[in-house]
């Protein structure tokens, strides 16, 4: 995700007083910010600024979109099991280098990763820096395509849908449909209703959301707007602390890495954990989440470990 998106976002909803653009060439950092500038007067009041890591000194938190992205990467195969991941080793390795500029310039700042994959990147950025506060973008985005997607089938506001994805922000997450609602009535008696199948809504629907990001780049080169202002979104419940309870990446000790469950989020980044009740398959879906998470967690780590042999 370009991180002009983001802060484009941010700039509009209002979301920091300052908000402070970096980007590898300078230059274009500082092309960004000014043509954003031009339009502050007729928005919010907020300064924009270029700068380098250390003008992140007294940051609250720090958006990280460094990364090749799924179409530069290669992964946009539906048919690919690995979906995101296929960009883990290569972002793995932007991660290494610019997490601890970040951390050097900032240490109490809360590190936002929204980088694909964010989740182990997340722990990525963790395990380079310990102490840090990482939050994941995490599963986020997936619930609001999971509410809109359901909002259009039934016809009905998506701000009255409740719903949320949970685990992996890839192919392994998990829809909570056991705790679905429109307007507080469970889609599942919705549908018995209307004399319809879960099975039937569920198969659709879940393909849909969980390569929403491919539609998107088949039409649009990369998704950008959605987790632009789910970025801002985030970066508002830590900055005033909102205290604000969503699906939201960060590292689970029960499972071992770094996975979306409901959470409260605020200045400190996560709060607490809410898990919420599940259905035996939902569950199931969890843990087989994190596993697929720790897998390719693994991968990265051994990768990293030969290169060092090798450099040695």
């Amino acid at each position: 995700m370009s991180a002009a998106r983001a802060q484009m976002a941010a700039v509009t909803r209002g979301s920091a007083r300052e908000i402070v653009l970096i980007n590898r060439t300078r230059k274009t950092a500082e092309a960004v910010a000014t043509d954003m500038r031009y339009g502050t007067p007729l928005g919010p009041k907020v300064d924009i600024v270029d700068g380098d890591y250390n003008a992140l000194e007294g940051a609250g938190i720090v958006l990280i979109t460094a990364g090749v992205n799924e179409k530069t990467g290669g992964a946009t195969d539906r048919n690919d099991p690995q979906g995101r991941l296929r960009l883990l080793d290569k972002n793995a390795e932007i991660y290494r280098d610019v997490v601890p500029k970040i951390v050097r310039a900032e240490p109490n700042a809360v590190l936002l990763v929204v980088t694909d994959p964010p989740d182990p990147l997340a722990d990525v950025a963790r395990e380079t820096c310990p102490g840090a506060a990482v939050l994941s973008a995490g599963t986020y985005l997936d619930s609001q395509r999971f509410r809109v997607h359901l909002g259009k089938y039934f016809g009905v506001d998506s701000a009255h849908v409740e719903a949320q994805v949970i685990g992996d922000h890839g192919t392994s997450q998990v829809f909570l449909w056991s705790s679905a609602r429109v307007g507080g009535v469970p889609v599942t008696a919705l549908l018995k209703r209307r004399g319809e199948r879960l099975g039937d809504l569920r198969r659709k629907l879940e393909r849909d959301v969980r390569y929403a990001n491919i539609t998107i780049i088949e039409g649009h080169d990369a998704s950008q707007y959605g987790i632009g202002i789910v970025s801002a979104c985030i970066s508002e419940m830590v900055l005033n602390d909102e205290r604000a309870v969503i699906p939201i990446g960060s590292y689970q000790k029960k499972f071992g890495v770094t996975l979306s469950l409901p959470s409260i989020v605020g200045r400190a980044g996560v709060i607490e954990v809410l898990e919420p009740e599940m259905s035996d398959e939902e569950r199931e879906g969890l843990w087989n989440s994190a596993d697929t998470l720790n897998k390719a967690l693994d991968h990265v780590r051994k990768e990293t470990r030969a290169k060092v042999a090798t450099r040695d």
